[in-house]
């Protein structure tokens, strides 16, 4: 809903109690504001979306994203992995192009088509 959110966030619990930090939001309209929030605050994810070149398609690049949201610090390190990978024609959308990114679970699929040339 676009909430301006306010999160308290408590680590001493967190070193006391050997546990993740107590936070608080306020300012939400709904129970997914605060969800928003607690996670963006201890556990920010994001869903990686790029595109890929492509040898010997209909077009020179093809886009590609995560399945599923990602931590956000494991953003570049994936960008730098995705970087060195080079599409061969023909590709689909929902084709898999790299199982298990990083150790995460998570996919990078293919989003758009590239037929290959001459067919």
């Amino acid at each position: 809903m676009g909430c301006r959110l306010e999160a308290t966030i408590d680590n001493a619990q967190c070193s006391v109690h050997n546990s993740a930090p107590s936070v608080e939001i306020k300012g939400h309209a709904c129970k997914r504001g605060v969800d928003y929030g607690k996670k963006e605050c201890t556990n920010p994810t994001r869903i990686l979306t790029t595109t890929l070149e492509v040898e010997g398609g209909t077009t020179e690049v093809a886009s590609v994203k995560t399945e599923k949201d990602i931590p956000k610090d494991k953003l570049f390190d994936c960008v730098k992995i995705l970087k060195k990978i080079k599409l061969n024609a023909p590709v689909h959308i929902g084709d898999i192009i790299v199982e298990n990114i990083l150790g995460t679970g998570v996919n990078i699929v293919a989003t758009s088509n590239s037929e290959k040339l001459g067919v």
